[in-house]
């Protein structure tokens, strides 16, 4: 970009400064700004050659080798996307939200790529599927990491993984949980700020992954399956009395663990709403209780086969919606926390799908026509500067507005303002779109 832009783009490379200078080559320096101008401008399709004919007439080759081939390491811009969404978002009351988003892929070779279930789509069908980490606070989302999960028809393929250039630490399996952890210690090592992480039931289900928050320090609240077992809050530890043979070795629980929606069934349900949305507040019934999580070590228990024994305390809650349709959640939550606060925070998760569908519908995460793995990560990683480039204007539109609303107000409590001639400075929505930018025509 020359420095004589104005407008939405000068405000681009002066924000793209400490990303560029951890690029360090000045082809790359020039390349990255026409890459996120390209995804943020406009036209529909946001792959590297209309992209090239927008933005960067004649420097198609350039911008391809830049995110497909270029010999650059992307981890220091990560760690700048991670310092940049702190500064935005990041405190004590910030959410990090841990999910993952399908992208519907045809062919075969491209990285990653199987049938798998896709939530976009509500089926499994051909598609690639990336976790991701995104860091919110009053509702303004902020994505901070974009990961392939590699499913089995790809990690059981040296050959395949090798032509697709999947670097070889991450050609060993990995569920998603784990994939999770792993970029979750880096926003820890980077001193990025949140205050509770959350999750799906396709993550809350895992022990493993509720305990790996646990041992980091972090608060959570998950998704479970309705089925996933637990003790109730009282349950103790007993030596059985053997009536032959030698004395038991391991102490059992005194009460055999239940699936979540029995532990429920004579709770006490409330109408809790937790915010305002477009058509008016946002409400269900919800119900919580203290309990003992079944992911323990397993035992054998009696004639009761297998049990996993008792392990940390926390929230069981539960949700009814209007359509009829259950929810089941657990929080290893203070036990002060009253049920609204914990309806909040359960529904705050809300903000990462609304970031996945903008990122695809207005900067096309999901336009990248390459089938390596660096470039797809590449790409994705534009995209996530791009979208924090955008929450960056939204909310700085949105400081903007209060002065000035703050300005009307004292005007008028002096009296000064014309009856024919106020001035009208509406306030910025909760989460509704992206900012609008003054965009130029396509060339």
């Amino acid at each position: 970009m020359a420095n004589t832009r104005t407008g939405w783009e000068g405000e681009l490379e002066r924000w793209l400064k400490p990303f560029l200078e951890r690029l360090g080559h000045k082809a790359r320096q020039r390349m990255c700004p026409l890459y996120v101008a390209g995804l943020i401008g406009p036209g529909d399709r946001k792959s590297v050659a209309p992209m090239a004919e927008r933005f960067a007439p004649g420097n198609y080759d350039q911008l391809h080798h830049f995110v497909a081939a270029g010999v650059w390491d992307a981890a220091p811009l990560e760690t700048e996307l991670l310092i940049q969404a702190d500064g935005l978002v990041g405190a004590s009351d910030a959410v990090l939200v841990i999910d993952d988003t399908a992208m519907p892929k045809k062919g075969k070779h491209s990285v990653g790529v199987a049938a798998q279930y896709a939530s976009a789509l509500g089926k499994t069908a051909n598609c690639q599927t990336l976790v991701s980490l995104t860091l919110a606070r009053g509702e303004v989302p902020v994505t901070v990491a974009l990961r392939l999960f590699l499913p089995e028809s790809w990690t059981s393929d040296r050959a395949r993984l090798k032509q697709a250039g999947v670097p070889a630490e991450h050609r060993t399996a990995r569920t998603k949980p784990e994939i999770a952890l792993a970029e979750i210690d880096r926003m820890i090592a980077a001193g990025v700020r949140f205050g509770c992480a959350l999750a799906d039931a396709g993550y809350g289900l895992s022990a493993p992954f509720r305990q790996g928050l646990t041992a980091r320090g972090l608060a959570w609240a998950v998704g479970i399956p309705r089925h996933l077992k637990v003790y109730p809050v009282g349950v103790q530890l007993i030596w059985p009395i053997a009536k032959r043979g030698r004395p038991r070795r391991r102490s059992i629980p005194d009460i055999l663990s239940i699936a979540a929606e029995d532990m429920l069934a004579d709770a006490k349900w409330r109408n809790i709403s937790w915010r305002t949305g477009t058509k008016g507040k946002l409400k269900a019934r919800f119900a919580a209780v203290r309990v003992r999580t079944a992911d323990g070590a397993a035992q054998r228990i009696r004639d009761k086969g297998q049990q996993h024994l008792p392990g940390d305390e926390a929230w069981l809650i539960g949700e009814h919606r209007a359509s009829g349709e259950k929810k089941y959640y657990l929080a290893n939550l203070p036990v002060e926390t009253n049920l609204r606060t914990l309806a909040a925070i359960l529904k705050a998760r809300w903000v990462c799908e609304q970031a996945h569908q903008q990122m695809k519908e207005e900067l096309g995460l999901d336009h990248f026509e390459g089938r390596s793995w660096q470039g797809l990560h590449r790409h994705a990683l534009m995209i996530m500067i791009a979208y924090a480039f955008l929450q960056h204007r939204r909310l700085t539109q949105a400081k903007r507005g209060k002065k000035n609303q703050r300005s009307t107000a004292s005007t008028k409590l002096a009296g000064r303002t014309s009856r024919h001639r106020q001035s009208h400075h509406p306030t910025t929505a909760a989460m509704p779109a992206l900012p609008k930018i003054a965009r130029r025509h396509a060339a």
